[in-house]
């Protein structure tokens, strides 16, 4: 059957049509164990009864004003981000990419309400994903996402992941800021090192830069923080977050203090749908749940469980994985085949996973799983790498030949 959708993604030949914590239906009544999240988004699971109630309650009242008025739920929920936050001010958008594009557009604007309109080009490092846009592909630095569309914007000086000394003789009079995952994702569930991302904060207090960070996938209680930089006791300029504080719904943000902001003044920005009643309502009925110590507690104590588990199965198949990486429930296998291989073999036990860079595969589950969603999980990834193994067992000449 032909598509009339844009041919933009490798999907699989099945559909889901309804989903319960963190199993997925599909359209022919299979059911399978979603430790993808939609791509770390569905932070509570599927038809979470908060998210459900706060999403139909706000749809039968109103769903679209425009940002020409003022929406009292997007206020309490800016006021809560900046309450639990090092921000004083936020900017609603649909998408991650949406809150690097203001992040990236913030930085520069802050050099020039400051008198230096030279200060424009930001540091970022290679492995990073920061969107799609034209902006962010070009943050992110990676070939295969810039072929094909033209010039690169220019204004981003991409250096090696975890190479302190070239990150310091790369800041220069025209540097604005450092751009970075706290945790790659895309990249292969990568995280940064505590000690690096106190070294970049002092390096930006020193020389007049913003610190901005993109925990688009590793925040909102992902890493068993609420966001994944309070693991190192610092704290950003300018933080992009999207994914899992929507619990599902379209919903970015990109917080602030109010001195990184200065330049943000009426008409520097905006967006017709970001902070609309329907993604507010989602928003605060997501941090109803995720900003609480009990919550929070709950994810460590799960994460600490699910890598023991992970540990155990790199046991039992070391010829296939070489490393478990991660922090929190933000966890991946770097493996010794193509990961593809196992990503499809756990599909066809029924489990939902996802690729990442550096031949990884990425674990990144409903934050709301509990101790026999991880022991499901383990039975059918150990079944699918006995899958891996038997088809590489078979592709290997026999001794006769």
């Amino acid at each position: 059957m032909t598509s009339a959708i844009l041919p933009t993604y490798a999907r699989t030949d099945f559909a889901f049509e309804r989903g319960d914590g963190a199993w997925l239906t599909t359209t022919d009544g299979e059911r399978y164990l979603d430790f993808g999240g939609g791509i770390a988004v569905s932070c509570l699971g599927h038809s979470h009864p908060r998210l459900v109630k706060a999403l139909t309650e706000q749809a039968a009242k109103l769903w679209h004003t425009s940002n020409l008025y003022r929406i009292p739920e997007g206020e309490r929920l800016a006021e809560r981000l900046a309450d639990l936050t090092f921000a004083d001010l936020t900017f609603f958008t649909n998408s991650g990419a949406e809150a690097l594009e203001c992040s990236i557009k913030m930085a520069r604007k802050y050099h020039s309400a400051n008198g230096h309109p030279e200060r424009y080009r930001i540091i970022t490092f290679q492995g990073a994903f920061h969107g799609r846009t034209l902006a962010t592909i070009a943050a992110g630095g990676n070939q295969k996402y810039l072929d094909g569309f033209g010039p690169e914007m220019p204004g981003f000086d991409h250096i090696a992941f975890g190479d302190s000394d070239l990150l310091k003789a790369t800041i220069g009079p025209e540097t604005a800021a450092i751009l970075i995952e706290p945790i790659q994702g895309e990249g292969g569930i990568r995280p940064v090192p505590h000690q690096a991302l106190r070294e970049m904060r002092a390096l930006c207090d020193a020389h007049g830069l913003l610190l901005i960070l993109d925990e688009v996938q590793c925040g909102v209680g992902r890493s068993g923080k609420l966001f994944a930089h309070e693991w190192a006791g610092i704290t950003p300029d300018i933080m992009a977050i999207a994914k899992g504080i929507g619990g599902g719904f379209p919903l970015g943000a990109c917080l602030a203090t109010a001195e990184a902001a200065k330049g943000m003044t009426a008409g520097t920005h905006g967006s017709t749908y970001g902070g609309n009643p329907l993604a507010m309502a989602c928003g605060n009925a997501v941090l109803d749940e995720v900003a609480t110590p009990e919550f929070l507690a709950h994810v460590q104590k799960t994460a600490l469980v699910l890598k023991q588990r992970l540990a155990e199965l790199k046991d039992r198949h070391g010829g296939l994985i070489e490393e478990i990486r991660g922090t929190g429930l933000m966890l991946g296998l770097k493996m010794l085949v193509p990961n593809t291989e196992l990503v499809n073999a756990a599909r066809a036990e029924h489990l939902l996973t996802v690729g990442a860079g550096d031949n990884v595969v990425r674990l990144v589950p409903p934050l709301t799983i509990g101790d026999s969603e991880i022991t499901e999980m383990f039975e059918r990834l150990d079944r699918a790498c006995a899958r891996v193994e038997a088809s590489q067992a078979a592709a290997r000449p026999s001794a006769a030949e």
